[in-house]
Order: structure tokens, then sequence, then C-alpha cells
């Protein structure tokens, strides 16, 4: 994994960031909201500490939508061409979620665990060794140390 700083960007470059920290974890959700959201099979998430991020350019726009069935979920993404760059847990404040997708350079992207497995598309294949969850996680830590144990193994 390339150490940070990790720059990223809007699909239209009119919001830029930099991470100046490590991701707390990596992992890749298979839920049916994070299918549609993503227009995918999964979407990958990285879960950082909120004064690891920089915006260096542009202002990103904050903006909420409610899953069926579940509490309101808030975000950042940019006004111009709306490209989701971050969701904002509510109930972890001092946290970020990045979607990977909008780093500059995502060679290194490699998920410790796939959660929600259960509702995974068929042809999609999970890595051999790498932890799976038939939802979500019971505690979220265990993620978060898995990505700890792969760093300190590389």
């Amino acid at each position: 994994m390339t150490p940070p700083p990790y720059s990223g960007r809007c699909v239209c470059g009119a919001v830029q960031y930099r991470l100046t920290a490590e991701p707390l974890t990596l992992y890749a959700c298979h839920c049916t909201d994070c299918q549609a959201l993503s227009g995918s099979a999964f979407r990958i998430s990285m879960p950082v500490l909120r004064d690891a991020v920089e915006v260096l350019r542009g202002a990103p726009e904050q903006f909420a939508y409610s899953p069926i069935g579940t509490s309101p979920k808030r975000g950042r993404r940019c006004a111009a061409c709306s490209t989701w760059l971050w969701g904002e847990p509510e109930r972890l404040p001092q946290v970020i979620v990045i979607r990977p997708s909008t780093l500059d350079d995502r060679s290194w992207i490699d998920p410790v665990a796939h959660i929600w497995v259960r509702s995974a598309q068929p042809w999609v294949r999970i890595p051999d060794g790498v932890l799976t969850f038939d939802g979500q996680p019971p505690d979220e830590r265990v993620l978060v140390r898995a990505w700890r144990a792969k760093r300190s193994a590389t």
C-alpha cells in the first residue's frame, strides 16, 4: 500500500481533496442499497478520521437521503457533477467514509472484508482469506483490526 498522503477528486475536478493519514479500514459492501447507489455489484468504503481530510479545491455540498427502513444518511458530493465523495455517519462524527473510487491512485485498494454477502450477485467471486459477513458485522471494530493486521503483515 502506498503511504499517505492520498489525493482525490470528483469526476469534473471542481472538488479536490487530500487524505493525510491511512484509512481505518477498507471493505466492500454487497447490500442492495449499496448495489443501487453504486450502480454496480457492491460499493467499496474507506472510513478515515475526519481530521485527516483536507479540501484543496471547491466546496463539497452536503446531501441527505433516507433508504427505506433505515435512518437518514448524509454525505458530501460535488455540486457540479454530483460525484459522491464521502459519507458522514451520524453515530461516528469523527469519521467520514471516503468513496475510494474518487482517489487519484486506486491501484492499492484491496478490501479486507466483504459484508452483506448474502445479497452478493451470484457472479461475484470473493477472494480466499478475506473476512466475510452475511450481514452487518456485529462489531465493526473487527474490520479495523483486520486492516491493521494486513498492514502489519506487509
